[in-house]
């Protein structure tokens, strides 16, 4: 099956600085793509490339398998939803929705029926006669959306597009935007710095970090399995020591901390005795007990002092500090069974070397 969109060794530089570094990717039809990454890692230069904003240094750009890199942005098989939506406030919904209609000269009981299509397709039935400033923002972003899909773009490019809106609109458009793109069976290529809007609305992400992908893969493939150090860290929580490894027994290895723990891990990569290493827990993946002896099956233990409880609901945390000084964080069980916790107490935790992931050069 031929991509919606293919990019091969793409590369851009703005004169001795190489923005996007020899990038190559492929997205299927009718799914969800996602590049994230920090500001500044060259995901934005990417999107405008595609849309032909830019033009590479070197490499190809493909659309349904073919070449749009002597294609002006207007002929392009692609559409573009940015963070500040552009609509157009003297104009009502139905003006907003089919303006690139009548800019392609479509007639007008086309654009009619268009626009009334993709308003029942965004939820929105029945609103064409009312003004923008008479919508709310996830209103906005579902108008907006509509007034690129009514042209039936091959690809939909989306530059942070809930970025403006507030915290609880944006939890609430992230589940929106996915149901939008299954509704309408559109590519959607997203950018965003934020890895819960990946992690939920995704099928395939590239992480992406100073000018190229550090990995691409599902959120669970970038969750469970990080191939490197910047996805382990950036991706989700993670505790984090650095320190020497003192042992290889197989798949599983002893670090030494640099402030002295014992600890044991998973190697990710060919690693030796002697190697500087780095070594990542998730919170949620540390087992908290009252006792030493519920953790006896664990191959990693430490006791601890409670120094402050981050509630929050389900997603309840507890910052725990060792007897070196090196503080913790682990999830609280949804059991309600340390409810009772407070600063100060002392507790036991534990984790699995599985849970563990080390990666080399900790140094």
């Amino acid at each position: 099956m031929t991509p919606d969109l293919e990019c091969a060794d793409l590369t851009k530089q703005f004169g001795e600085t190489t923005a996007v570094d020899n990038v190559s990717f492929a997205v299927p039809p009718g799914s969800f793509f996602s590049i994230l990454g920090p500001s500044g890692c060259g995901k934005t230069t990417i999107m405008r490339m595609i849309a032909g904003f830019l033009d590479p240094t070197s490499g190809d750009i493909r659309i349904k398998g073919k070449s749009v890199l002597d294609t002006p942005p207007n002929k392009r098989p692609v559409n573009m939803v940015f963070q500040h939506l552009a609509l157009f406030p003297m104009m009502t919904i139905a003006e907003n929705i089919g303006y690139g209609l009548r800019r392609q000269k479509t007639p007008k009981d086309q654009i009619s029926r268009k626009v009334d299509e993709a308003l029942d397709r965004i939820g929105l039935p029945g609103i064409g006669g009312r003004k923008v400033d008479e919508l709310s923002g996830g209103q906005k972003q579902r108008v907006a959306i509509a007034r690129c899909m009514v042209l039936e773009p091959d690809v939909l490019l989306l530059d942070e597009p809930l970025g403006a809106l507030d915290l609880k609109l944006r939890e609430h458009m992230k589940i929106e935007l996915k149901a939008l793109q299954a509704t309408f069976d559109t590519t959607f290529v997203y950018i965003t710095h934020d890895q819960s809007e990946a992690l939920v609305m995704s099928d395939q992400i590239a992480v992406m970090n100073a000018g190229r992908f550090e990995q691409v893969g599902t959120g669970q493939d970038l969750y469970y399995r990080p191939d490197t150090p910047f996805v382990a860290g950036f991706i989700g929580d993670a505790n984090r020591w650095k320190g020497r490894i003192e042992r290889v027994e197989g798949a599983v290895l002893e670090m030494r901390t640099e402030t002295g723990l014992a600890m044991r891990a998973t190697a990710s990569n060919d690693l030796s005795a002697g190697d500087m290493a780095e070594i990542f827990v998730r919170p949620e993946t540390i087992r908290l007990a009252a006792s030493a002896d519920a953790l006896a099956d664990f191959d990693n233990q430490l006791q601890g002092t409670v120094t402050s409880i981050l509630f929050n609901g389900a997603a309840s945390r507890v910052l725990v500090q060792d007897s070196v000084g090196e503080t913790l964080e682990v999830t609280l069980p949804q059991s309600g069974e340390f409810s009772g916790l407070h600063r100060g107490d002392t507790v036991h935790i534990g984790w699995g070397a599985a849970q563990a992931i080390c990666f080399g050069g900790g140094a």
